[in-house]
């Protein structure tokens, strides 16, 4: 029987990209995609949400209502888990990554807000909703700095590396 993929069978090589290989594959990921599940803690346990995020290199950024219980759970406890995956058609194509950090939310007033903010692309969503362009939301900014990435990416395996590779700051 002929095989699609014959390099997906067997046992998963181990071997490692190096660290630009790696970032380049995370940032394309990051930049291909626009949809993370947000993991937060909470008095009532784990809590996953879909939120739209934009990034700024290995930072991920999204607002979120105040009162949400995602932002009180991460008032409770900023450590964060965000994964970011692009759609599966089949094992080849399975491609994601687990971003772990600390969430601190922004305000506008806060010194290191705009910084981030030129990076968050509200302008489309207000179009959506037509809102006007010239009063940006007012909700706060919710920044991750990744201190450590799980990336998979079983394409990897056709090229001899493990479809696991990790990241650290």
């Amino acid at each position: 029987m002929p095989v699609t993929n014959p390099w997906l069978a067997g046992p998963a090589p181990d071997r490692k990209l190096d660290r630009a290989r790696l970032e380049e594959r995370v940032l394309n990921l990051l930049s291909s995609q626009n949809m993370c599940v947000v993991a937060t803690t909470g008095p009532n346990g784990p809590l996953a949400t879909p939120v739209r995020y934009f990034h700024l290199d290995f930072t991920l950024l999204f607002t979120a209502v105040a009162t949400s219980p995602k932002m009180r759970n991460i008032a409770a406890d900023p450590r964060v888990s965000l994964g970011v995956f692009a759609p599966l058609v089949g094992q080849a194509s399975s491609r994601g990554a687990q971003l772990f950090g600390r969430a601190r939310v922004l305000a506008p007033e806060d010194p290191e807000f705009d910084h981030y903010w030129p990076a968050y692309r509200w302008q489309s969503d207000h179009v959506e909703r037509s809102r006007p362009l010239d009063e940006p939301p007012t909700a706060p900014l919710v920044v991750v700095e990744a201190e450590r990435i799980v990336y998979t990416e079983h394409w990897l395996r056709r090229e001899g590396y493990a479809p696991r590779q990790f990241w650290r700051r």
